[in-house]
């Protein structure tokens, strides 16, 4: 029988346990309000400098309402302006008429329509290659294909300025090395070092990178690919609609042979106006990728809805390359307006027209002096960048009509009186940022890059 003091001894006990799980709770708890990110975002917040998750009331595909007022939208990924396209919302509509508003299962079980596969069949042949595999989002894409194509005996060269998505599916995988942006020379170099260590060795890169609007040196990945008995793997988020014959993509674009390029991803995020993703390559790899990535087994099917609006999409631009041409007269016109006005806009390439700012929180100033004059952009500040390149990223769409691209122009020019960036005088100094920027790879700025892509991008 337990005397009354060990009966108090336990209870003291037992409440000083129950104090010290509770404070080890509330420290948790108290860990992500001190997490350096919210707390920069607390920062901005008391500014006014806070540009993320706006709330969008309503959109028109070109124009946007926050806060009951009209904001041209130049940060935004819908190049083709086919979100509000007639017959995409038509057979949007007749898909969710005929199969319902969602699958409501994994298409490894219960969730594969008839509708899926069709679209699958088609974007194999648009691409070029034997097959695709449809995933319910781009991100899942490349974490599924990466990590399945990539394993523990294999290795992975990545360009250092490739999407997030891309630095977390091979996080999953096998080793990694980096090769600075766009350098085929230190590719090689790393190619030639390194791969008689692995049984395979895969290449990848973006086809548009999707901050700065540059284009991959795909043909000199694939001769140094050929070389040294590389895969290559092609993510085109950015390229599909935007570049090549009718908008196939990157490779198109350059005229290579699809067989030299052994997968292609892309997205329905964009260009093609829904969500969702996929992968295409030979029907043997396709087939192998169908049965062991698990983030495409292990999720719900996409959403008949968003099939049939990436089905439309193909089958407008297909017949039609008129949407992709008010692209390029709408990314030309805004690249020389930008160059005229003096700013400098990183040899942009594409309809992804970054603005050189340099500081971080002048871009955050920039990018709310936009918004309060009825200009929708986006900031990209450190660490997604390299400290002192801090950018605006814009983006057109063949939607944008010329009167709302010259509005834009003229408010852009209030910026450049109001804050004095990039000015003729300072051409030099720019040039330096971009070598700075070129060159950036110490170790500790790569882990602060990875980490903010892992959260934010």
């Amino acid at each position: 029988m337990l005397t009354n003091d060990r009966l108090i001894d336990d209870n003291l006990t037992n409440n000083k346990l129950a104090n010290l799980a509770n404070e080890k709770l509330l420290n948790s708890l108290g860990s992500f309000v001190k997490d350096r990110y919210i707390q920069k975002a607390a920062l901005l917040k008391s500014q006014n400098l806070y540009p993320y998750f706006r709330s969008i009331e309503e959109t028109d595909a070109i124009n946007v309402i926050i806060g009951n007022k009209k904001h041209v939208m130049i940060g935004s990924n819908n190049y083709l302006g086919l979100t509000h396209h007639p017959y995409v919302q038509e057979m949007a509509i007749k898909a969710t008429e005929r199969y319902g508003t969602g699958c409501t299962g994994s298409r490894f079980l219960n969730g594969n329509f008839a509708i899926h596969e069709e679209l699958e069949e088609k974007l194999a042949k648009f691409i070029g290659h034997e097959a695709s595999l449809v995933y319910a989002t781009g991100m899942q894409v490349n974490l599924g294909t990466l990590s399945s194509i990539v394993g523990p005996r294999d290795c992975a060269f990545s360009d250092m300025e490739n999407h997030a998505s891309i630095i977390d599916g091979l996080r999953l995988g096998g080793k990694t090395y980096k090769y600075k942006h766009n350098n085929m020379a230190e590719l090689e170099d790393l190619v030639s070092t390194y791969k008689d260590r692995y049984e395979k060795i895969v290449i990848v890169t973006d086809g548009v990178f999707s901050m700065t609007g540059g284009i991959a040196n795909l043909p000199e990945i694939v001769r140094i690919a050929k070389k040294h008995g590389a895969l290559i793997y092609v993510d085109d988020a950015h390229g599909l609609g935007v570049l090549g014959n009718h908008g196939r993509g990157t490779v198109s674009h350059y005229g290579i042979n699809t067989q030299d390029v052994h997968f292609n991803m892309s997205t329905f995020s964009k260009s093609f106006a829904s969500i969702g993703g996929f992968v295409s390559g030979s029907k043997e790899a396709i087939d192998y990728v169908r049965h062991v990535s698990r983030s495409f087994i292990f999720s719900a099917a996409l959403p008949p809805s968003a099939v049939a609006t990436a089905l439309a999409c193909i089958d407008l631009i297909s017949k039609d390359d008129s949407f992709q041409k008010r692209l390029e007269s709408n990314a030309r016109f805004m690249r020389e307006g930008f160059l005229n006005l003096g700013f400098d806009i990183l040899n942009s390439e594409t309809p992804i027209i970054p603005i050189f700012v340099g500081d971080d929180v002048k871009a955050m100033k920039i990018t709310m002096f936009l918004h309060h004059h009825g200009v929708f952009a986006t900031p990209v500040i450190a660490p997604a960048t390299a400290p002192g390149m801090a950018l605006l990223r814009t983006s057109y769409s063949a939607a944008h009509e010329k009167s709302d691209l010259q509005f834009c122009l003229e408010i852009f020019e209030k910026v450049k009186k109001e804050f004095g960036i990039n000015k003729a005088d300072e051409e030099d100094e720019t040039h330096e940022m971009h070598e700075m920027h070129e060159t950036h790879e110490t170790h500790e700025t790569l882990e602060r890059h990875e980490t903010y892509e892992t959260k934010y991008c």
